[in-house]
């Protein structure tokens, strides 16, 4: 049954419209995953070296120490990254098969997920490191099994919090908290946890607890998902309370208004688009790593506007990029009424420019940090109204994804977003700006740098119509490309 399972799946990539989309992005992935095992194993050679040479302490304990935030940040990539095999069984529930079997291939589909193994690329060789250099051989292993027991004990407490945005999101702002804390040497909870991975090493038998962790975790997640597998609960969409919300002020605008109203309210009432909304908030505090001089790569001047266009667009990168994609459930029945394409376009922008104006207030706290580095940020929300705004709506033309409002999964990006149109549009996004600061800086001072990166944003603004009626042409080019590719689920 399990080969019969494999085949369908085969079968569903290589069919899909996206094949060679998904192709190129697998090759990406594969290139992306040897980059990282190279990392990982890199750093379990030397890692022990490295703590030693440091003088650090215990290389065993200092690891153990810190050990806990590893954990914390491999379920924060898993809920935002990892995709659930469990969401496509939705297709076999009419088949003639056992639940017990669906469920079983669903589940053991994600213990061979990247985010499982790749652990093991670091934990083996530090692992093989210290029981060379004299570590007790029964006390390494049973603290290697412990741990990977942990990482597979993320796997399925991810795969029961897929979508629990109320238990996630207050669990990362605990534990981001606990992490400032120690940080500015307030509190150390580490004392408190690494105590536990260390008696893993000085008794072996205790890894043991963790695997029966694991093995109840599995049949907790395996009865949950049976138990719930059937037509109603699987197909049924979840219907809530309807809200009925004005925004009468908006119909002095005309089109352009009920365009601006549809945006809003699908921001308010929709999960993916509340996490973008939360996404930007973050941005705001990008700028911390390059203004506080606690990155030591990041100290040339260059990187300041590098920041500033991120702490202001946010929004703009997270949002704007996925446009018409947001309206992908019902784009076919918006391209059957009377629509221009110039007032759909105008709404999207007007809101990417309202946001990265509110961000540029919101960031004003870096005058913390002197003028120079929230000029580096308005600078950067000019050239985000004048250059990237355009850009970003220029890209979306051509990312054809359906996006799943119900569901915050993908939400920093999706593979059929990546291809090489928008991939030569990040280049003006990002590096130009930063070219022609870098002219101005060097060759005649830094303000001059700001002035420039300015000027190339009001400039931009200035030709707004010209660009759009551009944008606009492309749009309806790519219209029947985007239809269809919104029919597509695979």
């Amino acid at each position: 049954m399990f080969k019969h399972f494999f085949r369908l799946q085969w079968k569903s990539f290589f069919r899909a419209a996206s094949f060679k989309t998904n192709l190129a992005f697998k090759i990406l992935m594969i290139f992306g995953a040897l980059y990282f095992i190279a990392i990982f194993l890199a750093l379990g050679v030397g890692s022990y070296f490295i703590i030693e040479e440091n003088g650090l302490g215990d290389p065993l304990k200092f690891v153990n120490r810190y050990l806990v935030y590893y954990l914390v940040m491999d379920i924060y990539m898993r809920y935002m990254l990892q995709k659930m095999p469990i969401l496509n069984i939705k297709p076999l529930l009419y088949l003639p098969f056992k639940k017990s079997q669906v469920v079983s291939y669903s589940l053991g589909k994600t213990i061979f997920s990247f985010f499982n193994w790749a652990h093991a690329f670091f934990f083996v060789p530090f692992s093989i490191v210290l029981i060379i250099e004299g570590y007790n051989t029964a006390g390494v292993i049973g603290w290697h099994l412990g741990i990977m027991a942990l990482f597979y004990c993320n796997n399925f407490i991810n795969i029961m919090m897929n979508n629990k945005d109320t238990v996630f999101y207050p669990l990362v702002a605990i534990l981001a908290i606990l992490a400032i804390c120690q940080y500015y040497e307030w509190f150390d909870i580490t004392v408190y946890t690494s105590p536990i991975f260390n008696l893993f090493y000085d008794l072996p038998w205790t890894s043991l607890i963790s695997w029966g962790a694991l093995i109840g975790l599995y049949f907790t997640a395996f009865n949950y998902f049976k138990k719930n597998m059937y037509l109603d609960a699987g197909l049924a969409t979840k219907h809530d309370i309807a809200k009925s919300e004005d925004y009468s002020w908006l119909n002095r605008f005309g089109n352009l208004g009920t365009f601006l109203k549809n945006d809003i309210k699908l921001i308010k009432r929709n999960k993916r688009s509340k996490t973008t909304v939360i996404m930007s908030f973050i941005f705001l505090f990008y700028g911390l790593l390059f203004f506080t001089n606690s990155i030591e790569a990041y100290e040339n001047p260059v990187w300041k506007i590098f920041a500033g266009i991120f702490v202001s667009g946010g929004f703009l990168f997270s949002f704007g990029q996925f446009v018409p994609s947001w309206d992908s459930s019902y784009y076919p029945l918006m391209m059957s009424q009377n629509i221009q394409y110039k007032e759909y376009l105008s709404s999207k922008w007007y809101l990417i420019v309202i946001a990265t104006i509110i961000s540029t207030i919101l960031s004003v706290f870096y005058l913390y940090f002197g003028w120079d580095a929230y000029l580096a940020i308005i600078v950067g929300a000019i050239y985000n109204i004048g250059v990237n705004s355009y850009l970003v709506l220029w890209g979306g033309a051509y990312i054809k994804t359906p996006i799943d409002l119900t569901s915050n999964k993908k939400a920093f990006g999706d593979k059929q977003a990546f291809n090489v149109k928008t991939l030569l549009l990040t280049l003006p996004k990002l590096l130009l700006p930063l070219a022609i600061y870098g002219l101005g800086h060097y060759l005649i001072n830094p303000t001059a740098g700001y002035i420039f990166v300015a000027l190339t944003g009001i400039l931009g603004f200035a030709f707004k119509n010209v660009v759009f009626r551009k944008i606009e042409k492309i749009y309806k080019k790519e219209k029947y490309k985007t239809l269809l590719a919104y029919k597509q689920k695979a």
